[in-house]
């Protein structure tokens, strides 16, 4: 059977699962910030006014391609030695450090109906990561749920109808010294899937499949892509460690790019797109070749008795003057007992390992794994 990229998608998500449940945060508006949202933070959240060299600023923005931030050591280090005390670089003055436009050289826009996303490439070394620095994650969990930064937030007005900035619960984005990679999840949807923070050590090109270019500046609406680590029709679910390592998904479909020539030029997509104009299935997008990380135990393949309907899509998008929707149909709330599959034709040739069963509850607020 093969099914369609949008119910891959909605099959993936039924079976998403993570092994530590990240626990609820608290929800703050841009306006009234606290100065600190997490004890042990190291800079502050209440931010405003210009940009300057000595801010110690937690709280990003990523709006569009020509107002966005990225995460940057005060002090010139490495992503992994700093990763608790990071601090923004943005384009615009948000009160924190400035992301100079020569830093970036390549930057890559997408709005899909679940996250928006932004990939590129540059001289980060501009923003205090040291060169030749491999990077890594930050995300708003962490080891021990206090994220990386300690006490970062993150704002979009990506989702919002007033393009007031909001607060985006679940983000992730990896960064080194040539490239970067951010995505926000939009609230109240599958952002734990979509947003995952578990693949830490994959990088951009795995967890993100996009273009990376450089030399080009693109704003464009797109599908979403399959969650990162779903694999055989939603049935196999790679873990990070396992032997033998799976190439990347491929890239969803993406249009209606536009096109500029300097970061500042570039308009949020809502306002460059007419009304009901839709991602076309047809369209492509640029994904550059992928070098994984070859790790060392075994891809697990898990499959279910019972399964959402094949010919179950998720919508396409579509672009409003305010922002990008989707009304993804409403997952069966049961309880699935899950059980150790024969390896599937597309990844043969990797070892199994760790008997055992799983048991997947899926909530209307969300999805909750229960491992046994």
């Amino acid at each position: 059977m093969v099914m369609s990229r949008q119910g891959l998608t909605l099959a993936a998500l039924g079976l998403c699962m993570t092994s530590v449940l990240a626990q609820p945060k608290p929800t703050w508006y841009y306006d009234s910030l606290p100065d600190k949202s997490e004890s042990g933070e190291a800079g502050t959240n209440r931010c405003s006014g210009a940009n300057n060299a000595g801010a110690d600023c937690q709280t990003l923005i990523v709006n569009d391609l020509s107002d966005f931030c990225l995460w940057g050591p005060p002090a010139s280090s490495t992503i992994g030695d700093d990763e608790r005390e990071v601090v923004a670089y943005c384009l615009k003055d948000h009160g924190a450090r400035t992301l100079p436009a020569s830093a970036i050289s390549g930057a890559h826009f997408v709005q899909t109906p679940d996250y928006i996303q932004i990939t590129g490439v540059g001289d980060l070394t501009q923003i205090n990561i040291q060169a030749n620095d491999g990077g890594g994650e930050l995300d708003p969990h962490g080891a021990d749920g206090n994220g990386n930064p300690i006490g970062g937030l993150v704002f979009t007005n990506a989702f919002s109808a007033n393009k007031s900035e909001t607060q985006a619960h679940e983000w992730t984005m990896f960064v080194s010294s040539n490239q970067f990679c951010v995505r926000v999840c939009k609230e109240g949807g599958y952002g734990t899937s979509y947003c995952q923070h578990v693949y830490d050590v994959m990088g951009c090109d795995w967890n993100m499949p996009a273009n990376y270019d450089a030399g080009v500046l693109e704003s464009c609406v797109g599908d979403s892509d399959i969650p990162m680590g779903i694999y055989n029709n939603g049935s196999s679910t790679f873990s990070q460690g396992q032997a033998y390592t799976p190439p990347a998904q491929p890239a969803a479909p993406s249009s209606k790019c536009v096109t500029v020539q300097a970061l500042a030029q570039a308009t949020p997509i809502s306002t460059v797109l007419p009304p009901s104009t839709s991602a076309s299935t047809s369209a492509t997008v640029t994904a550059r070749n992928t070098t994984t990380i070859m790790s060392t135990t075994s891809l697990s393949s898990v499959s279910s008795t019972s399964s959402l309907p094949s010919s179950t899509s998720l919508p396409m998008i579509a672009v409003t003057t305010t922002t990008v929707t989707s009304t993804p149909p409403p997952l069966a709330t049961s309880t699935t007992s899950l059980t150790r599959a024969t390896p599937a034709s597309a990844l043969e040739g990797a070892a199994y390992s760790q008997s055992g069963s799983l048991a997947l509850a899926i909530a209307s607020i969300g999805l909750v794994a229960l491992i046994s």
